[in-house]
Order: structure tokens, then C-alpha cells, then sequence
């Protein structure tokens, strides 16, 4: 991924809470005769004994990544967050000079680290367990894996095959107006919130000035 230095985001922190805000990542491997695959699928962001972060989820036993994809090179996992179209009738400058373009604001975070398949019912139960807790923490009658038959739950996990990725590098790009002046990050921070919806939204309060 291209990231010039002003969109360039490196601390582990806000590269974490990106991918635990937005967890449904985009799986891009490689097969022995180099074709690409992408899978989209929700992951878990955990961390392991060493505290080094790693990537889970899980794949239908029918989908052929899992044993397709090459395990002596990096996977890749993308990770979208909050993006939208920047007008440059926002910007004060277009006042000034007219020399000004449209353009596309996103925050994005990319994994990288070798893929390592599990087929261990235990392995997957507790990271089902772990996946569900995550997504029906909040919600007014949470769910539970336990909620169902333990009969048919162990038939899901003959069905499902584990993925774990070691992050062997994690990288940000955060274009959000950071090479505009300050003015213009304002003007555009209005225009995203007078369009509204959460996403817009979101990108606004990622534009405007901080201090």
C-alpha cells in the first residue's frame, strides 16, 4: 500500500482499535500457481502468549483457502474503516485560487503473517465462543453458543475449519485532509456532517483540526 508520509499511521493503538471497530476484514492469499483469492470474513484481534498481535476466524470447510493458500508466504488482511467522498466545494481555498480536486478520504489498516489452519473442535468452540461474546456484548438478550443444541453444534464444527495469522506486520494509512490547511479541513468537516450518516460523520471528526 502507497501512504506518503502525512496520511502514514503507525501507533499500535489506533491501528488496533481500527481493526476491533471494524473487524470484518478482507483474506487475500496466494496458491501454488500464484492466483489471488480474497475472502471476506469477520476476524478476532488478539494477542498471543509473547503478547505479539494475531488474527482469527474460521471458513467453511467447503471454501478451498483454507487449504489452497500458500503457508511459506505472507497472507494479507485489509481492514476498512470509516471513508468518504471529499467535494472540493468545501474547501475554503476553492475561493481563493480555484485550484482544487476532488478526492477520497478512508482510514485503512493492512496485516501481514503466514496463515495457520486449525481443525481442532476445541479450538474452534472457544474461538466461536470468544467471536459471539464479542458481537452480542451490548445487545438487550446476547446470544450464546451454548444457547444451542450441543448436538448441533458440534455438526457446525465439523463444517468449519480455523484461521490464525501471527501479525508479522501491521501498517495504517489515515488520509483524512492532513495536507490541507486548516481551513480546509474545517470546511470539509462541515460538508461530511451536513451530509450525515454515521460514516460521514465519523470521517469528520477524523478531518477536523486537532488543538
Amino acid at each position: 500500500m502507497y501512504i506518503p508520509r502525512q496520511f502514514e499511521e503507525s501507533r499500535p493503538e489506533l491501528l488496533h482499535a481500527l481493526v476491533q471497530a471494524h473487524p470484518f476484514g478482507l483474506l487475500v492469499t496466494q496458491d501454488a500457481d500464484g492466483l489471488l483469492s480474497a475472502n471476506p470474513m469477520p476476524f478476532l484481534l488478539e494477542h498471543d502468549e509473547a503478547g505479539q498481535p494475531v488474527l482469527r476466524a474460521h471458513v467453511a470447510r467447503a471454501n478451498p483457502v483454507w487449504q489452497a493458500a500458500r503457508r511459506d508466504v505472507d497472507a494479507l488482511v485489509v481492514f476498512q474503516g470509516p471513508q468518504a467522498y471529499i467535494s472540493p466545494g468545501w474547501y475554503v481555498s476553492k475561493a481563493e485560487h480555484g485550484k482544487v480536486v476532488p478526492t477520497w478520504n478512508y482510514l485503512m489498516v493492512q496485516a501481514r503473517g503466514r496463515l495457520q489452519v486449525h481443525e481442532d473442535h476445541a479450538w474452534l468452540l472457544s474461538l466461536l465462543t470468544r467471536l459471539t461474546q464479542r458481537h452480542e456484548a451490548g445487545l438487550p438478550a446476547p446470544w450464546a453458543v451454548s444457547d444451542a443444541p450441543p448436538g448441533y453444534v458440534e455438526g457446525l464444527l465439523r463444517a468449519l475449519v480455523g484461521l490464525e495469522i501471527p501479525v508479522s506486520a501491521l501498517v495504517g494509512k489515515w488520509k483524512a485532509s492532513q495536507n490541507r490547511s486548516d481551513a480546509d479541513r474545517e470546511g470539509v468537516a462541515a460538508g461530511l456532517r451536513a451530509l450525515g450518516g454515521d460514516e460521514a460523520v465519523n470521517m469528520s471528526n477524523w478531518v477536523r483540526p486537532q488543538g
